[in-house]
């Protein structure tokens, strides 16, 4: 898109710094926790993640809609981020499984886009300074105008954001990873189905069908759900999902958590999940400087890496995991944050990264498995 046809756009950080640029996709003012992505594909997944609601997301990537996007890459229904922030946008995609452009996309669901920003100087602030509140504006150019509007947001410290983004209903989930993605298994018979209820605090659609594509039924409820109506179930398996915002702030996922333990029921936990499972066996979380959200994060322990997909701005302190029950089994190998735990008597483990990728590598689809596995053995 040429600048002298697009209209003028404005970003402000909470800091006082701001940045020029031109708008693509939406008109008006959006505000948002301003976090940098490392990926350089995948930016509708990254853009319709239910764990990026209440974020304005700045891609490294220098350009932005080369293969526009389509139904099949959606992580929801809709985008879930605030904003997006692009060095440089392409107009005219080029892929064939193209249906729309970027911008009109993100125009069709009202989010705010602004690109021509130095979004090296851009990552390289946030890396130094931290992660921020932030606003996109085509409609309050003025600097000092808009940075009150950012001042006057909530942190993303303490936010309840699951909320937002859990499902209203309970449903089923179906469909299965695609056969072109060649490590999909093939799906269980049906008389041998287990049963998985996945307790929704943001979930990516690619994790269910993974779930699906192990042979499992899939039944999603909201994150409010009561413990005794899970189980009502009768479930093999609890999966506790991805989701937004401060983790220690989501109090009823806790301590639903922390009741269906009392089940002996096998329990996977992904992202949020993760940290909603540590929390509920009585660790603490913190806040990570600047997170860590790309495609090429390396964890492992003991001389065994994978290189993971990641998205989260939280973590679990490792000093505060009761060390009597619970087992660390992976790190993040950039900061040595916790990565993955497992306790040491009941079939419950969980890890920080997105083993579905969707975008990304798949070195760490091996637990699904796992966790199929784990319930046919506690059946």
């Amino acid at each position: 898109m040429s600048p002298s046809s697009a209209q003028s756009a404005l970003l402000v950080l909470a800091d006082g710094s701001s940045y020029p640029g031109w708008s693509f996709g939406a008109t008006g003012t959006a505000i948002g926790e301003v976090v940098f992505n490392t990926g350089m594909t995948g930016y509708q997944e990254v853009l319709t993640d239910p764990s990026y609601c209440g974020q304005i997301v700045t891609f490294t990537y220098p350009e932005l809609g080369n293969t526009g996007v389509n139904p099949d890459d959606e992580e929801s229904t809709r985008p879930q981020a605030r904003g997006a922030i692009a060095r440089n946008i392409c107009t005219r995609p080029s892929n064939w499984r193209s249906t729309q452009s970027l911008q009109d996309y993100l125009k069709q669901h009202n989010v705010l886009g602004i690109y021509g920003i130095d979004t090296r100087a851009l990552t390289r602030k946030l890396r130094s300074a931290g992660a921020m509140n932030g606003a996109i504006s085509t409609e309050i150019l003025d600097p000092i105008e808009l940075l009150q509007k950012v001042q006057d947001a909530p942190s993303m410290a303490g936010l309840n954001l699951v909320r937002e983004v859990t499902t209203p209903t309970v449903y089923e989930w179906s469909e299965s990873t695609p056969s072109v993605w060649e490590f999909s298994p093939t799906a269980t018979p049906e008389g041998d189905r287990l049963t998985v209820v996945a307790l929704d605090f943001g979930v990516k659609r690619n994790i269910l069908r993974r779930l699906a594509s192990y042979g499992c039924r899939v039944i999603v409820v909201p994150s409010t759900t009561p413990p005794e109506e899970i189980l009502k179930y009768n479930p093999d398996g609890i999966f506790l999902s991805n989701g937004p915002g401060d983790p220690a702030a989501v109090t009823e996922g806790i301590e639903t958590a922390k009741a269906l333990l009392t089940a002996n029921k096998p329990m996977f936990g992904i992202c949020m999940g993760h940290q909603i499972l540590g929390l509920s066996l009585g660790a603490e979380t913190f806040k990570l400087k600047f997170g860590h959200r790309g495609l090429n994060q390396p964890c492992g322990l003991h001389q065994q890496v994978e290189i993971t997909s990641q998205n989260h701005g939280f973590a679990i302190s490792a000093d505060s995991l009761p060390d009597a029950d619970v087992e660390i089994t992976h790190l993040n190998l950039n900061d040595r944050t916790v990565a993955g735990l497992r306790h040491k008597t009941l079939p419950v483990f969980s890890v920080q990264y997105h083993p579905e990728a969707s975008p990304g590598p798949h070195d760490a689809d091996y637990l699904f498995s796992r966790f199929v596995q784990t319930m046919r053995e506690n059946r």
